[in-house]
């Protein structure tokens, strides 16, 4: 995480990274460059908190094994992060609602299989979402290209940019780094959900 001023924006911007998320109450930006990763933005309008995280499950898992898949526990511990820390803040879980970006293909822009890593990114967030009752108000998901995403919690604002294709061998190759530790994570631990 990385803190900056945005100038033209006038206010502090977090910059978030991979496996990374951020909360506030204040008039603050989440900043975050995404490929086939996801973010989740969450917002509790009435209490005036919200927040931003930024994740990649490291496999496939079919909707049934949510909650017991080796690869979805990194989306569900991102979202139970995230909403955790929203709560604490003064956030009612029964009043936020979601803005979801990523899952673009740029990992494997050739083969945009129901089993890619943007798809299974993309599949769990729909099925989380769905299953805790959070509204989905916008998204901008799927597509080859990157994303450079800036949230501003306090007015619920999102402003997205598609990233240009030079941009997509860096972008692939900072994921695909990220996408192997997750893998090594899943093969060396043991993990039971309950």
């Amino acid at each position: 995480m990385v803190k900056r001023f945005h100038r033209k924006l006038k206010r502090p911007m977090i910059v978030i990274q991979p496996g990374e998320y951020y909360v506030t109450n204040k008039d603050e930006i989440i900043a975050t460059v995404l490929g086939s990763c996801v973010s989740v933005c969450l917002k509790d309008e009435r209490n005036g908190v919200g927040g931003m995280n930024h994740f990649m499950l490291p496999g496939d898992f079919s909707q049934e094994d949510v909650f017991t898949s080796q690869s979805a526990r990194y989306g569900m511990y991102a979202m139970e992060l995230i909403m955790g820390d929203l709560i604490k803040l003064g956030g009612d879980r029964q009043q936020l609602t979601a803005k979801v970006f990523g899952a673009a293909h740029v990992l494997d822009s050739v083969a945009q299989s129901q089993t890619s890593v943007p798809e299974a990114n993309l599949k769990f967030v729909k099925a989380f979402l769905s299953m805790e009752g959070i509204k989905v108000l916008k998204s901008d998901v799927g597509g080859i290209y990157g994303r450079k995403v800036l949230y501003l919690p306090k007015s619920g604002k999102v402003f997205v940019k598609k990233l240009k294709p030079e941009a997509a061998p860096d972008l692939a190759a900072m994921e695909s780094r990220y996408q192997k530790s997750l893998r090594r994570e899943v093969k060396s631990e043991d993990l039971t959900l309950f």
